[in-house]
């Protein structure tokens, strides 16, 4: 397990008034259709912020579905995308030890505080970051966040690893700075 993942699991107490397993037991009650709809009801029923209600919705699946499952199985026919998935996870884990990465069905959310960056096999060939940086100026390779809507004020389409450079990982860290 993530060493990140493990310290927002032994916070959760403190953090959210419950443990990962009482959390699990409030979830299985109900019947959520949809991810969403459980986040949702965890920060408006009980309020867990957005991160901890995202995770705690992520745990409480079925085995099949934990974490690392989630994304290898975003990455089933895009094996040289998880290349680029793997850098871009190493580069932020070299932020900080408060870097969450919560793996969803089709993305995985970067999380310090607030999310900071969404990483998402878009193609075949191209992974989509999302970044939050508020007031950043778009350029041609800084977009706007496109298919992200508000979850994401920029995006950067990357096909290759040479593309994680001393540009993209300064954007990296500049939201991550952002959402403290």
């Amino acid at each position: 397990m993530d060493k990140a993942l493990a310290t927002m699991i032994d916070n959760m107490p403190e953090k959210t008034g419950k443990s990962l397993d009482e959390w699990k037991k409030i979830l299985t009650s109900k019947a959520f259709e949809k991810h969403s709809e459980a986040v949702k009801f965890l920060k408006f029923d009980h309020g867990v912020t957005h991160g901890f209600a995202n995770t705690i919705v992520t745990l409480s699946k079925d085995k099949s579905e934990a974490p690392d499952d989630l994304v290898v199985n975003q990455y089933k026919g895009k094996e040289d995308l998880k290349k680029i998935y793997d850098a871009l996870i190493n580069l932020v884990k070299v932020f900080g030890d408060d870097v969450i990465i919560t793996p969803k069905k089709g993305s995985v959310s970067l999380i310090r505080k607030r999310q900071f960056a969404l990483i998402k096999p878009a193609t075949k060939t191209r992974i989509d970051l999302g970044l939050k940086i508020k007031g950043k100026e778009l350029t041609q390779r800084l977009e706007n966040s496109g298919p992200f809507g508000t979850m994401c004020t920029h995006r950067v389409q990357i096909t290759s690893l040479d593309q994680i450079d001393k540009e993209l990982s300064g954007w990296l860290k500049e939201a991550y700075l952002m959402s403290k």
